[in-house]
């Protein structure tokens, strides 16, 4: 973590409290100490995007102002992988709330954007340790 740490608001600090616990767990560093991985996870109805860094076994979470789609670009952020919705979804993706079949529905009607799917899916073991 860089010593001066940014305030972080909205779904960007809601995602950050729920990563933090990742850089003291063991099995999180060993597995993720020789990846260099960005994902941008974007609110699209919030304020703030959050960009999730993850960088030889550990994990620190940015907040980016979701007002312009300039600052959301993989040129401006050097994201590896985005997954856009809106939070309400976010969370159902969360919670298990949302089936595979549901969010497949979502993802055939936009109403979930991936690009860089593999990248994102990494997503999934970084929950699964937590």
């Amino acid at each position: 973590m860089s010593e001066k740490k940014k305030k972080l608001r909205g779904f960007a600090k809601v995602i950050s409290q729920q990563l933090e616990p990742l850089n003291d767990n063991e099995e999180f560093k060993k597995k993720f100490k020789d990846t260099n991985l960005k994902i941008l996870l974007n609110a699209v109805d919030g304020r703030y995007a959050a960009l999730i860094k993850i960088k030889e076994g550990t994990v620190e979470v940015d907040g980016i102002k979701n007002n312009e789609k300039e600052n959301l670009t993989k040129e401006a952020l050097g994201w590896d992988g985005r997954l856009a919705t809106t939070t309400n979804l976010f969370f159902k993706i969360a919670t298990g709330e949302l089936s595979t079949i549901s969010m497949i529905g979502k993802i055939i009607t936009r109403k979930i954007k991936i690009k860089g799917i593999s990248k994102v899916l990494a997503l999934t073991e970084i929950f699964a340790l937590l």
